[in-house]
């Protein structure tokens, strides 16, 4: 079995959420910087679409967002209610998508069901929800 490769321990939840794909603040530069500047720019396509999402994995870094997919580097709004917290909202990047619901055999030989959605990472989480989000993956 491949070995866990990610920075922040993840734990297995299901919230109902909403996920907004929001862009991105223009940055006003010096025209001499401007010339030589360059970033990531957001998905604009499915600027300001909003759906209904269930987060079913959650780590410090960022999420799965079971939903209707949005495209590679849509910059989103992750809204949800954090049991024994409250509401969380997370600004983040789609750095995955899994574009349909598919099936596969774990290692027990189970059929396990993976949903369609979004593998999101976190850019703006507040301090204190991490602190309770590191609690729930200990």
């Amino acid at each position: 079995m491949p070995r866990e490769q990610r920075r922040a321990r993840r734990v297995a939840v299901s919230l109902p959420a909403v996920v907004e794909s929001i862009g991105q603040p223009e940055v006003a530069l010096h025209p001499t910087v401007q010339a030589v500047y360059q970033r990531v720019e957001p998905d604009r396509a499915s600027l300001g679409r909003t759906g209904p999402g269930i987060v079913r994995d959650l780590s410090t870094n960022g999420a799965f967002v079971a939903c209707a997919p949005l495209p590679l580097l849509a910059r989103v709004r992750v809204t949800f209610e954090l049991p024994n917290f409250g509401s969380v909202e997370g600004i983040g990047w789609v750095l995955w998508i899994r574009v349909r619901d598919c099936e596969i055999v774990d290692a027990l030989g189970e059929v396990v069901a993976l949903p369609a959605g979004i593998g999101v990472l976190f850019e703006a989480l507040s301090i204190e929800a991490r602190v309770h989000i590191a609690k729930l993956a200990r």
